[in-house]
């Protein structure tokens, strides 16, 4: 196992770290600075790129996931070059979203707090979504004169249709988690004190399954939440993954301990 820090300074603010299959990205300070943008692309290009990682787990603090942008030091910015203050969406924001969406494997996101603005972004950008009860969802961007960044509106729009999506941007309300589950934001709330167990439990059980199919099911998902791409195309792309993943050891070995009455044990190739 290898911990680190992704600058190497001090305090860190992101880390990440591999351990029998499962990645794991941590976010130290919930407040998104220059330093902990930095920090997080660093992290999860380092998930993206490995190539023995079966699954990724992105965690928060108890206290937060993630609040979005740090205000204080966006105030800063905007005194002293105005012009400058928004550069952070093309230089930060949109590089790490690109980074989610470039980890191919399983990713799920343990969220023990608040999870707002940019961080609901990042959080609708990993595949399954565990949330403690005390922890609260909202956009916050109109709230202070801003439409969204990071992926947002399109996240919301395909986890809760137009209507949804409208009146959580405009009206700007925090939700329970309660209520996230029930609009299917996160997948599952459980109690304030075991949603990083839980969290972690998920991707292990993920880093120990049929890695190749995984990585085919968000192709394939991922494809059909894409609009204009026409059903003809789906399934000719359906055909193309099945025909490679039907010759794995995993799937073969997989029919075999089936028809043996057994529980099959996936090696990832």
């Amino acid at each position: 196992m290898s911990e680190e820090t992704v600058t190497g300074q001090a305090p860190r603010t992101a880390w990440f770290e591999e351990t029998d299959g499962l990645a794991t990205v941590r976010i130290e300070n919930p407040a998104l600075t220059v330093r902990v943008k930095e920090d997080l692309l660093a992290a999860l290009r380092r998930a993206a790129e490995s190539t023995t990682a079966r699954a990724v787990l992105v965690l928060g603090s108890d206290k937060a996931f993630c609040v979005g942008q740090d205000l204080a030091e966006h105030a800063a910015v905007l005194e002293e070059s105005p012009d400058r203050a928004l550069v952070t969406v093309r230089e930060h924001y949109n590089p790490i979203v690109r980074a989610f969406e470039d980890i191919q494997v399983p990713v799920v996101i343990g969220i023990g707090g608040a999870c707002v603005g940019a961080g609901l972004g990042f959080a609708l950008a990993g595949d399954v979504r565990v949330a403690a009860r005390r922890a609260k969802f909202g956009t916050s961007f109109t709230g202070i004169g801003l439409a969204s960044d990071s992926g947002l509106a399109h996240r919301l729009v395909q986890s809760l249709g137009s209507a949804r999506a409208m009146e959580m941007m405009l009206l700007g309300t925090m939700i329970t988690a309660e209520r996230a589950g029930e609009l299917g934001l996160v997948t599952e709330v459980v109690d304030d004190d075991t949603w990083q167990e839980r969290a972690r439990d998920l991707a292990s059980v993920l880093a120990a399954g049929p890695t190749n199919a995984f990585v085919a099911a968000k192709r394939e998902i991922r494809a059909a939440s894409e609009g204009g791409r026409a059903l003809t195309e789906l399934l000719e792309e359906e055909a193309d993954l099945q025909e490679q993943l039907g010759v794995t050891a995993d799937h073969i070995g997989a029919v075999r301990a089936f028809l043996n009455k057994e529980k099959p044990s996936f090696s990832g190739n």
